[in-house]
């Protein structure tokens, strides 16, 4: 597919008059282009000038089975055909129920009830609407708080943003929604000088972290804590050994709720079909958006345990929340669909089969001395920038704005890389390639990495 030359424009003025694009200085387009893709195959996108990019971040941790598969859209149409839309408020339709059904199979323990939405921040939300209105029921109307961790992202829906623990991102919309409380994260390369050389001592400090705040806030006032099996904000920060095993016995201990936010880490990024798979716990409830359907639909949701339903499947108890398109039929049929190339083409096992080369072919960089830490799993991996190696030195805010703004978004695109230039903790370039690529794509992710970092430095 191309674009003609006299449409270019026309899209260039319409983007600029009337799109708004989302957590975007529009301003930086004011005597710039504004980027338009047009059509992706594979790992790779075009823009509306037939310039390709390879998607190193999967659009937006979202594109798992590649671009442009025909067997997914397909999917979609033909059951837009048959029943473009019914609700799951009070019905059902085969597809929500196939899914559901699949969905529960794959999960890990008796996590077996699935509730749909239309994004991750609503099925943060409704993860959190469930734990209150769950412990209603339980006669402990008290429990309403919410623990996650510094800098972690769960969201940007009202509810969702105080459970997110990114200050600046919050501040235009306070007060927000009383309950978020916040613990250390658990990147190790900023580990506390105490445990800075005992990676397992550092894990178990965080998560005793976890339980001083459920003791410093009152248990009978926690309801639940938020964790993604490996945080994405602040770039990648994956658990220390033993990590998960504990908060699980902390949450058990005092009554509290674990959801494992997988929004980003569901669907293969890790190699598995749920992360927290990969880790070896269950939790009391996942949150899925993203991979669900490689993006070719709008689908999330949350798969609860049956002790969370049960209070709901008799008498009268309703859990008072809804969603106009969860569960929607197309985005349902495109999931399975989805499921269906990840079975044809086992995907989860080429993610555990070139897991070790990507990251090795991404150890390369180390010897930049702009590149601190290299750090991840699966096919999510963070590279956090430093001004001293030796020193683990960051760069100030101004230093920040320069470098990732003022040079390295554009020049990494201009490049024809796309990934993540980002500075909501320390400055760090994020990558999540398709769970299609292989050496040949990481190679390529290198030599642009390299090149550009390489000339970034001479920058600072």
């Amino acid at each position: 597919m191309s674009m003609s030359s006299d449409a270019t424009p026309n899209l260039q003025q319409a983007a600029k008059r009337n799109l708004w694009l989302h957590f975007t200085r529009m301003s930086a387009y004011a005597d710039g282009d504004v980027p338009v893709i047009v059509r992706g195959s594979g790992a790779y996108v075009f823009d509306q000038r037939g310039k390709r990019y390879l998607d190193g971040l999967s659009g937006l941790f979202v594109t798992q089975a590649g671009h442009g598969r025909e067997e997914i859209a397909d999917a979609g149409a033909r059951h837009g055909a048959e029943l473009a839309y019914f609700p799951l408020w009070s019905y059902a339709h085969p597809k929500a129920i196939e899914l559901a059904e699949r969905l529960a199979e794959l999960a890990p323990g008796d996590l077996n009830r699935v509730f749909f939405t239309t994004s991750g921040s609503e099925a943060v939300e409704s993860a959190w609407k469930l734990a209150k209105q769950y412990y209603q029921t339980r006669g402990q109307p008290g429990r309403y708080k919410v623990i996650s961790r510094d800098i972690a992202y769960h969201g940007t829906s009202m509810g969702a943003l105080a459970i997110t623990g990114l200050p600046a991102i919050k501040v235009p919309f306070e007060p927000l929604t009383p309950g978020g409380v916040r613990v250390p994260n658990t990147n190790f390369y900023r580990a506390p000088e105490f445990v800075r050389d005992d990676e397992a001592a550092f894990g178990r400090w965080a998560a005793d972290e976890i339980e001083r705040a459920i003791l410093r806030e009152g248990p009978e006032s926690v309801a639940a804590v938020y964790l993604e099996p490996v945080q994405n904000s602040g770039g990648c920060f994956p658990p220390p050994p033993g990590y998960f095993t504990a908060v699980r016995e902390i949450c058990d201990r005092y009554g509290v709720l674990l959801v494992s936010d997988e929004v980003i880490c569901a669907f293969g990024r890790l190699g598995y079909y749920y992360g927290s798979q990969r880790y070896g716990y269950t939790p009391d409830i996942i949150t899925f958006a993203k991979g669900a359907t490689s993006g070719y639909a709008p689908l999330g949701g949350m798969v609860v345990s049956d002790a969370l339903m049960e209070p709901f499947s008799t008498g009268t108890a309703t859990f008072l929340h809804g969603v106009t398109f969860a569960g929607h039929p197309v985005s349902a049929a495109v999931a399975l669909a989805n499921l269906e190339v990840f079975e044809k083409e086992d995907l989860l096992g080429n993610v555990r089969g070139n897991e070790e080369a990507f990251r090795a072919t991404l150890g390369k960089l180390s010897d930049l001395p702009i590149v601190g830490d290299i750090r991840g799993a699966g096919y999510f991996y963070g590279i956090e920038l430093v001004k001293d190696k030796a020193t683990k030195q960051t760069f100030d805010d101004d230093e920040s704005e320069r470098l990732l703004r003022g040079f390295l978004s554009q020049a990494l695109f201009d490049a024809g890389l796309v990934c993540r230039a980002d500075d909501r903790g320390d400055p760090v370039i994020q990558l999540a390639p398709p769970l299609i690529c292989g050496q040949e794509h990481f190679d390529e992710m290198e030599q642009v990495l390299r090149a550009v970092l390489t000339e970034a430095w001479t920058h600072i």
